[in-house]
């Protein structure tokens, strides 16, 4: 079957010299053939995701148009006159993608507003907002490699498409033919006859306008904090730096090899302000300019990472400390200020920090728990506007370093993480403290809680099969502890249930179906498991709760000894 594709791609994929060669060079490789064709790469929720290349498993102009039929129908479905907004980032390709999609609409009769040049994933949800399209669409793969791309689809609410949309559009496009049924016009054309038309200026100013909004310490001094910032070689540079003057950060130093955008990404192969191999260039410009602060954000700018100085060196903090810290730092400083909101909401996904929770009750705010995914943090914020009371929400996070202040997009936003993080540097440093030592205060409060994350990659076909039998031996294989912890509790979120070891009493979950496990041990550490929904990994995220820093970090490394045990790694 997947010959067939294969010879059918070398007849009619002649748009794309890149997929010419490729096709003439995988002749002799039946291994490389079969990779590229045995599937079609899948459209869910969080759009398209995967390797850039020739293929149906493959990201390139002919996946990404006949995704964007299948958009096409969709809004035209919902609206007589739809418009799209279309966003990209420095990726490879990302720019091609983008006018790809923006073709396939105007030959559908959809306009188009796209962006002039790279912008961060949080304003194409803004301007899907701010212009009142009916989608939107940003070309990216996040914190991927180079060898990946992706397609992530908004709704008009600026949320990721929701799924009765994302299945529609699936319906769709498993009916196209690839080739032969996937409307295009020129681009140029389509701009000439306006039916595709560049965001405006005034749409970025005004979101710039957005983020500052949401600090909560504007008569603070922001002049003497230092700052190293890296874009990772995205889209953040530009929107980044712009709101960190208007703050009045002045003494921002950006990564001079990082700094232009490069889809290469040659000094950071993984950008993903997750690990520290993304700030090794950061830190050692660290050592020369001796910065109060390092941050560095992903190549679409939806997520941001920090460094700052614990004794003479740089610590770097995990999205769970961050966000914590986020979280305590605006609920402090409102309630003094006196500018919360009664009944005010955060939000967080299941996968991240249960200190979050204390700190919630203390201030006696209302947390609410989601599934793992911005989307559902951004779904939270539009039931409270259809209510009137977008007010209410005040911070929202999950570990893997997404944060979002205030309802202006609906999506993790790196740039306005990025502006109060800054802002809660100078606080602290205002006060004779550090960062390192604001998260010491909470620990000492609320309790120790010190969380990781662990992903193993599975690929191809004999991955994906890997990855359904993990899951099915945690869901169906009887235990009552894991490597000598005893399991008081364990969360099936794809039965809706939790049982109670103990009495195998079981209780329902209040949140939609989702393949994920988890497994609370009796002194309140986790372990929980989940496939990736848009890379070929299963990830597996611990917490460990202690008295202090040292028992609890001694406690997550028999936690992560026993889960990759446990998944057989």
């Amino acid at each position: 079957m997947y010959m067939e594709k294969y010879g059918l791609w070398c007849k009619k994929a002649t748009e794309d010299n890149d997929l010419i060669e490729e096709l003439k060079n995988m002749a002799e490789d039946s291994e490389a053939i079969s990779e590229a064709f045995y599937k079609d790469l899948e459209f869910g929720t969080g759009g398209l995701r995967g390797v850039i290349g020739a293929g149906t498993n493959r990201m390139n102009i002919y996946t990404v148009g006949k995704a964007t039929q299948g958009l096409a129908e969709y809004v035209l479905s919902q609206s007589n006159h739809p418009s799209v907004a279309i966003a990209y980032d420095s990726r490879i390709k990302s720019d091609v993608f983008a006018k790809t999609a923006a073709s396939v609409l105007a030959a559908n009769g959809v306009h188009v507003y796209i962006y002039s040049e790279l912008m961060p994933t949080p304003m194409l949800s803004f301007a899907v907002r701010e212009l009142k399209c009916d989608a939107g669409i940003v070309i990216t793969a996040s914190h991927n490699p180079a060898k990946y791309n992706g397609y992530k689809a908004y709704g008009p609410d600026g949320c990721q498409l929701c799924l009765e949309a994302a299945e529609y559009v699936l319906s769709i496009m498993n009916k196209v033919d690839i080739f032969d049924q996937v409307e295009k016009t020129d681009f140029d054309k389509a701009v000439a006859d306006e039916i595709i038309e560049y965001i405006d200026k005034s749409v970025i100013e005004s979101y710039l306008e957005n983020v500052e909004a949401q600090r909560v310490s504007n008569e603070l001094d922001l002049s003497n904090l230092k700052v190293i910032y890296t874009p990772l070689h995205g889209s953040g540079n530009k929107p980044v730096r712009a709101i960190l003057k208007k703050m009045g950060i002045e003494n921002v130093t950006v990564v001079p090899q990082q700094e232009k955008p490069d889809g290469n990404f040659p000094t950071a192969p993984y950008p993903n302000p997750e690990i520290r191999q993304a700030f090794e260039a950061a830190l050692k410009l660290a050592d020369e300019v001796k910065p109060d602060l390092l941050l560095a954000t992903d190549p679409d700018c939806d997520r941001v990472g920090i460094a700052a100085p614990v004794n003479g060196d740089y610590r770097l903090f995990t999205g769970n400390e961050v966000g914590a810290l986020l979280l305590h730092y605006i609920l402090t400083r409102r309630t003094e200020k006196n500018t919360l909101p009664d009944n005010a909401i955060a939000v967080k996904t299941i996968v991240t920090t249960e200190l979050t929770q204390k700190i919630a009750d203390d201030f006696g705010i209302e947390l609410i728990n989601v599934l793992t995914g911005f989307k559902f943090i951004g779904e939270q914020i539009a039931i409270l506007e259809e209510k009137g009371e977008e007010n209410r929400y005040i911070f929202g996070f999950e570990e893997s370093y997404g944060y979002l202040a205030g309802s202006y997009v609906r999506d993790k936003d790196a740039v306005v993480a990025s502006m109060l993080i800054c802002e809660m540097a100078a606080y602290y440093k205002s006060i004779g403290k550090t960062l390192y030592q604001a998260l010491g205060d909470i620990y000492n409060k609320y309790g120790c809680y010190i969380c990781s994350q662990i992903s193993f990659t599975c690929e191809g076909q004999s991955g994906m099969q890997k990855i359904f039998d993990i899951m099915k031996d945690l869901r169906y294989s009887s235990r009552k502890e894991i490597s000598g912890m005893s399991i008081s509790r364990i969360s099936d979120y794809e039965t809706s249930l939790v049982t109670d070891v103990i009495t195998d009493i079981k209780t329902n979950i209040e949140l939609p179906k989702s393949n994920v496990i988890g497994f609370e041990f009796t002194d309140g550490s986790s372990i929980i498991v989940r496939p990736s929904g848009t890379e070929p990994k299963i990830k597996m995220y611990l917490s460990a709760v202690g008295k202090d820093e040292e028992s609890a970090t001694d406690k997550l490394h028999q936690l992560e000894e026993a889960g990759t045990k446990l998944l057989g790694f």
